[in-house]
């Protein structure tokens, strides 16, 4: 069990990787291809989509997941019926969220996005809504039986095709005007996700014989009502989140375009940021998955047996390891940001952002892990309470300081509410663990190791500054030697301060585990 446990962790580990870097890519072709008048459109677009796509498949994914696997322990027949069921309500609320979102995509984009060149890309996205919902319960049945090759191969297969689908079809529209060329990028979307829905199904067909056996499906007890009591609450905390998201990115382009007197430049400075360097910033942290999907599950277990000491133990070791990462790539990115921003995009405003946003990092990426730990150890209500507080917070800090301070005033509410929410999910977790902070041994360590490889990455960066005034190939290899230089000096500062230490136990953790 353990060895399967393992094997599924690393290919989780290698896939999320894979995807992470081709959507990085894919990205970075598309903030080319597009502006940044294009890439605030499309960012505006996602929005109101990720709104819709939250109504199709949050609450099926889950109930899927949870009702699978208590099906299948209990009687193969009645799980066959409980799948039948799960796939008729995604698809019911996948067509509901497509005929909402192509109903409603010509109001929403002149009254939401302001601007109605978004029309179309919204009926382009909301064809893929049925496909989505089906596939997110397909892959719940999957996880339910403890396999993620299906899941996997499905998406990176769903990757693949709509990376090639969108640069032919931006190829092919090159020339035209932005909310056009949206709307193709969107259309690969939803053939994309039409596409993962089919092999799902597939893999699906394959693997029924063996889950459910021969004999016929048979109602399951109450299936109606176990649905309903997961779905209603994960739909409605979730489309509730994802509905004051919505907002704030609807307000952003609007209150900056009162600051600076033009939409185009709102819309563009906008696209910079959430298309360009917000992607960047974020797509470290999928290096930070194996750790995530190696501790959590343990985390949930020792909560569950009621074993403080380990639950203590792996949750600093959690905290330590992650401070140590996110203080390092926001180093990296404080020295390195302009000529990332010059040589992926062509903008020294994307790089700005990227210095800007560098000391935030800390406070980003440990949020979200230590949002996950509190999800492991059932205090997943206390951390949806302040995410719908830090939103309605950012939604009046937007509508006060964007019209007065621009694009400064919203870097500020970036940084200011990943203050609040990392204080208010690490101050939860801690007391609900019982863990006292250690602010000497957790900080100094981290800070020192991140401050030699800054020293360490200033002086490369002087060293290495006629490969970066050189071509794109060069640029791209001094980058390269760049962060691995800081990451090398990085990893010596910190190992006699504890680093080591929790590498160490992190992998003794790993080894014992297949052991076992």
């Amino acid at each position: 069990m353990r060895q399967s446990y393992l094997k599924n962790a690393a290919l989780l580990t290698v896939s999320d990787v894979a995807l992470r870097l081709a959507g990085m890519g894919l990205r970075i072709y598309l903030a080319n291809a597009l502006g940044g008048e294009g890439m605030g459109l499309y960012q505006l677009v996602l929005a109101v989509y990720s709104l819709f796509v939250t109504l199709a498949t949050s609450g099926v994914s889950v109930a899927s997941t949870r009702l699978m696997a208590e099906e299948l322990a209990c009687s193969r027949p009645r799980a066959r019926g409980m799948l039948a069921r799960l796939c008729g309500v995604a698809l019911a609320l996948g067509l509901a969220a497509m005929a909402g979102q192509w109903c409603l995509a010509g109001p929403a984009a002149r009254w939401w996005l302001g601007d109605v060149r978004g029309a179309r890309a919204l009926r382009a996205a909301a064809l893929g809504m049925p496909f989505m919902a089906v596939a997110s319960v397909l892959r719940g049945f999957f996880i339910a039986r403890g396999q993620v090759g299906p899941n996997v191969a499905s998406q990176l297969a769903e990757q693949a095709f709509r990376i090639g689908v969108m640069v032919a079809a931006l190829e092919a529209t090159e020339g035209l005007d932005v909310g056009t060329r949206c709307a193709v990028v969107l259309g690969a979307t939803a053939a994309g996700e039409a596409l993962s829905a089919a092999l799902m199904a597939v893999f699906c067909r394959r693997a029924a014989p063996e889950a459910f056996g021969h004999d016929r499906a048979q109602p399951p007890q109450a299936a109606a009502r176990r649905i309903w009591e997961i779905l209603w609450p994960v739909e409605g905390g979730r489309c509730l989140a994802s509905a004051l998201h919505t907002a704030e990115n609807m307000l952003v382009p609007a209150c900056l375009a009162v600051y600076l007197g033009q939409r185009s430049t709102a819309l563009a400075q906008y696209g910079t940021l959430k298309g360009m360097a917000l992607p960047l910033v974020n797509f470290p942290f999928g290096l930070l998955g194996s750790l995530g999907v190696l501790l959590m599950p343990e985390i949930t277990r020792a909560h569950i047996r009621a074993n403080r000491s380990r639950l203590t133990s792996l949750l600093r070791r959690m905290l330590r390891l992650t401070v140590y990462f996110s203080a390092f790539v926001g180093m990296v990115f404080w020295v390195w940001g302009q000529p990332l921003g010059l040589v992926l995009y062509g903008s020294r405003e994307a790089g700005a952002y990227l210095e800007i946003l560098a000391p935030a990092l800390p406070l980003l990426y440990l949020e979200s892990m230590v949002d996950n730990a509190m999800k492991g150890i059932g205090e997943q209500r206390a951390a949806f309470r302040y995410s719908v507080w830090d939103s309605m917070l950012r939604i009046g800090a937007v509508v006060l300081l964007l019209p007065r301070q621009g694009m400064r005033g919203f870097l500020l509410v970036i940084l200011l509410s990943s203050l609040f929410t990392c204080a208010a999910n690490t101050r939860r977790l801690l007391a609900a663990a019982g863990i006292r902070v250690d602010l000497a041994r957790w900080l100094a360590g981290p800070l020192g190791a991140a401050a030699a490889a800054g020293a360490a990455g200033w002086g490369l960066r002087r060293a290495l500054a006629p490969l970066l005034s050189a071509g794109q190939g060069m640029q791209l290899l001094a980058l390269a030697l760049g962060g691995a230089g800081m990451g090398a000096v990085c990893l010596a500062a910190g190992w006699p301060f504890g680093l080591g230490a929790e590498i160490r136990a992190a992998c003794r953790g790993g080894r014992n585990a297949k052991s076992q």
